[in-house]
This record gives structure tokens, sequence and C-alpha cells, in this order.
């Protein structure tokens, strides 16, 4: 059975991206980066506005504000050209453009129940804000980690990852800080149907 991420990389204040910041807010590290080339082999899940963009940068355009990719950058791009992609659209059509790239145009949520079943392996989320969202809701994912990196984009940030997200009981599994100043914290999810009623003990 497949095991299913939900990987986010934000800003303090739980944005994903923020207009004129480069990559990884442009705060990467060496810890951190050597802890990205260490990622285990992964199926990565995506909608269609991600596959847009990140088909986008690996055709070489370049995201706005820069006028070219940094290396590490360019080595995030490369990794994600030669991984196994899923892309779930209705309005996408085949063949897509993106090597290793798979489209399902079917109901995402029980595509994913299915490949959890019958798979084996990590299936990884990367952006794609509403797919995880669903994934969380129906109660698929198995693990959620965010990497936060040290900046507030109160004025620039850009797609608010926790609206209209359910309440959801969190279960610490790994806590790590890179480069003295990105925090990664891991969780096993629980959405809740209420509020507890107690303090947790």
């Amino acid at each position: 059975m497949s095991e299913l991420l939900v990987d986010f990389i934000t800003s303090l204040d739980g944005h994903a991206s923020g207009r004129g910041w480069p990559g990884f807010w442009g705060l990467e590290g060496p810890e951190y980066l050597a802890w990205l080339g260490e990622q285990p082999e992964a199926t990565y899940l995506m909608g269609a506005n991600t596959y847009r963009l990140m088909s986008g940068f690996a055709a070489g355009e370049v995201p706005d504000g820069q006028d070219e990719f940094r290396a590490e950058e360019e080595a995030s791009v490369d990794q994600l050209t030669r991984a196994s992609k899923v892309v779930f659209s209705s309005s996408l059509e085949d063949p897509l453009t993106w090597a290793n790239s798979t489209l399902v145009r079917g109901d995402a949520v029980e595509a994913v129940r299915a490949m959890k079943s019958t798979g084996s392996g990590l299936l990884s989320t990367i952006g794609s804000l509403s797919l995880c969202r669903s994934l969380l809701r129906a109660g698929l994912v198995d693990r959620f980690r965010v990497v936060m990196f040290p900046v507030i984009t109160g004025a620039t940030g850009e797609e608010r990852i926790y609206d209209g997200y359910p309440d959801v009981a969190l279960e610490m599994i790994e806590h790590r800080t890179f480069d003295g100043r990105i925090q990664l914290v891991e969780y096993k999810p629980r959405v809740l149907e209420h509020p507890p009623l107690g303090v947790p003990a």
C-alpha cells in the first residue's frame, strides 16, 4: 500500500508563494538543499495550475521578477522532470508535454484512493492547494509536512494554504531546523468532526 505525503513549503504566515520573491524565498541553505537531495523517490500528484506553472519552468519560462533561474531552482525543476507525475485535470489535453506525466480526468480523491490501495512506494503532492485540501478532507493523507521559511509575506504573499481547511488534529512525528533558520515540522493528521471536548492529555 502506498503512503501519501502532503508537502508544503511556506512563509511563516502560511503563504505558498509571494509576488516578486524567488523560489524558496531566496533563503535556502546548504543543509536544506542537501536534505532535498536525499529525499526518497516519489510519484508526484498535482492539479492543472501547478502543472502549467512547473512544466513552464521546465520548458525554460522564468518566474516573474527574475532574469534567469538560480542553480538551486534549476536543480529542483530537473528533479521533478525526471520523476513520475500524475496530473488531475478536466481542462488539460493528452498528451501532456512534460516528461513522465500522466493525465487523470476522473475524480482525484477516488483515483488517489485506488493508487494508495493498489500501489507501493511514496505518493507526494506538490503545490496544488485545492487537491491537497480534498485529499485531507477524505482522510487519505498519512503525513503532513511543512517547511517554514523565515519570512512574513503580509504585503506580497499569495496562495494562502489553510483557507477552507477543516479542523485537523496533528500528531508530530518529526521536526528539524536547517541552516539555523528553516523549520521543518511533520505530522500525522486526523480530521476532526468537531473541536475536542476536553484538553488533550
